[in-house]
């Protein structure tokens, strides 16, 4: 099998899940998510370096995986196939998980959709571009 990948797709990719990560736990649903989360506002503000750079180096791996699997198959599928692994991958994985550790299904909703929405973007960006 012979993947090649467009690194600037990666990278835009990855950032676009800062951007629609940074928009949706502080605009869109900052207060639900904290509170179903158990995060308080001191906590937010400790560790954020490494929080910040190992969520940048786990959106590299995750558009790099996404890039080998999308291919050259242009931005319909990228589209798809974002929207599919964030749908059936990892937001039903995090149900699963979710279920067994009795978590809100408000904290599951805001997780999820969170990873559907970026996935569905990375697999766009990708795609368009690769």
């Amino acid at each position: 099998m012979d993947v090649s990948f467009n690194w600037l797709a990666i990278a835009l990719a990855a950032v676009s899940s800062f951007v629609i990560g940074g928009l949706w736990y502080s605009v869109l649903f900052a207060r639900p998510w904290q509170r179903t989360a158990g995060v308080t506002d001191e906590q937010l503000k400790t560790g954020v370096a490494r929080v910040f750079g190992g969520s940048l180096i786990l959106a590299i791996v995750m558009a790099i995986s996404l890039a080998a699997f999308i291919g050259s198959n242009g931005v319909g599928f990228g589209l798809f196939a974002g929207f599919a692994t964030g749908l059936t991958f990892v937001a039903a994985a995090f149900g699963v998980n979710y279920l067994f550790e009795r978590r809100s299904p408000v904290l599951f909703a805001i997780n999820g959709s969170y990873n559907v929405v970026s996935f569905t973007v990375m697999g766009a960006i990708i795609g368009a571009l690769q």
